[in-house]
């Protein structure tokens, strides 16, 4: 667990100072986008790793670690967004999103702990081709619930998923490395 802990920590370092840095140059603009537009990208993202790993031709150059630490950065910003409602002229200001980012980063750094525990580190025996399902499945149940007007029966809500997929990019981040 020490080892996941460092590298998971040295993940979110890389993708939390990616997202500082595209703040300080576009501001928090991001915060205009709802929570389904930031599902659709997450989609995208997760939809082109697949074509990706299923020819073997990646044409446009971005590489697996980008388009996984750019799925990272959009599930914490989605999350933001759940919590905080997106509105076309927003006040949040750039320090206060960093702040925002920390709080989600932190919690989705617990419950990553929490259920390494329960599972036994399992994900370390997968490969990235089923971390990239698992994400796109959790998209898939994203907008269905986004449809159903965040209703559901029995299932988590939005929240979770978005944390589910955040820590499965961070894992497949890993095995990148």
């Amino acid at each position: 667990m020490e080892k996941t802990t460092l590298e998971y920590t040295n993940v979110m370092n890389v993708c939390r100072e990616i997202f500082e840095k595209k703040s300080i140059d576009y501001g928090p603009s991001w915060r205009i986008l709802r929570p389904s537009s930031l599902t659709d990208q997450i989609f995208i993202k997760a939809q082109r790793i697949r074509t990706i790993q299923e020819t073997g031709e990646n044409k446009v150059g971005e590489s697996f670690d980008d388009a996984f630490m750019a799925i990272v950065n959009y599930c914490i910003m989605a999350i933001i967004q759940v919590r905080h409602e997106a509105k076309i002229n927003d006040d949040m200001t750039v320090e206060q999103a960093f702040v925002a980012y920390r709080q989600i980063e932190k919690e989705a750094f617990e419950l990553m702990q929490k259920k390494n525990h329960d599972y036994g580190e399992a994900w370390r025996d997968m490969r990235v081709s089923s971390l990239t399902d698992l994400i796109l499945s959790k998209v898939l149940r994203i907008k269905q619930i986004e449809d159903n007007a965040g209703l559901t029966l029995v299932s988590e809500g939005i929240e979770g998923n978005y944390f589910d997929m955040l820590n499965y990019s961070v894992f497949a981040l890993i095995h990148l490395q």
